[in-house]
């Protein structure tokens, strides 16, 4: 009410005067917050924001889910089988062998988080590219738009960077043993179809999902929560959108 207020007295003001041409541009100063707002910010400084934005999500996101059961019991980010496996995991489950099942899920999930400690920096290293324009595109868009713009950027690069740290955790959790455990169990069952499914490709595509996951819930936390601001360019990129 008090903006509104102060929106009539500026309108009847300024029509009063006779200054009808700046009329738009103080209510939109007023609306956005004046000064302070992202439509005074240079272009350097919309991107520079964006990007201490994603690198803050990517940082907190790896923090997140790098620790022990980051992903295991985590339903928003959880590594279940892959849908071509889902006939497998039943048929093993039914015939009293859950526990290998349970095994390989266990080491999947504990691959991705190991491999979450070197994510950040993969992250923050595709973040450098984004533009100018990419910047303005993002500042104005939905609340998860540098996600997204992250996202198609980066995947690429992300998936080959984080591949080889991938197969690492897998050996390392005994997920690679697991997994062979549990098809080699299942293909020697009389009549049915042997599936393999790709173990090493179908753990990374899981776990950069995770990071982009909350990433993106730290993106859309630093739009709206001014305790999220944590900096003044943050603040003054983010705080000032109507």
């Amino acid at each position: 009410m008090k903006k509104l207020v102060t929106l009539l007295l500026l309108v009847t003001g300024i029509t009063a005067m006779g200054q009808t041409s700046d009329l738009f541009g103080a209510i939109k100063k007023t609306v956005s917050g004046g000064k302070g707002s992202s439509s005074s910010l240079s272009s350097t400084d919309i991107v520079a924001g964006l990007k201490q934005a994603l690198t803050l999500g990517a940082e907190k996101s790896a923090d997140r889910l790098s620790v022990v059961n980051g992903f295991l019991g985590n339903k928003a980010v959880e590594i279940l089988m892959p849908e071509q496996a889902q006939k497998v995991e039943k048929t093993l489950r039914n015939m009293g062998m859950g526990k290998l099942v349970d095994d390989a899920i266990a080491s999947m999930n504990h691959a991705a988080e190991d491999a979450s400690k070197s994510a950040a920096p993969i992250f923050v290293n595709a973040i450098k590219n984004m533009t100018v324009t990419d910047g303005v595109n993002i500042l104005k868009g939905p609340d998860t738009a540098a996600t997204s713009y992250l996202r198609h950027s980066a995947t690429p690069e992300l998936t080959k960077a984080y591949t080889p740290v991938i197969d690492s955790a897998l050996q390392k959790t005994g997920a690679t043993k697991y997994w062979k455990e549990v098809f080699d169990t299942y293909n020697k069952i009389p009549l049915v179809t042997k599936v393999d499914p790709d173990l090493s490709s179908y753990v990374t595509q899981k776990a950069i999902n995770g990071i982009f996951y909350y990433v993106a819930q730290e993106e859309i936390l630093i739009r709206k929560d001014p305790a999220a601001q944590v900096t003044d360019l943050l603040k003054r990129v983010f705080g000032g959108k109507s």
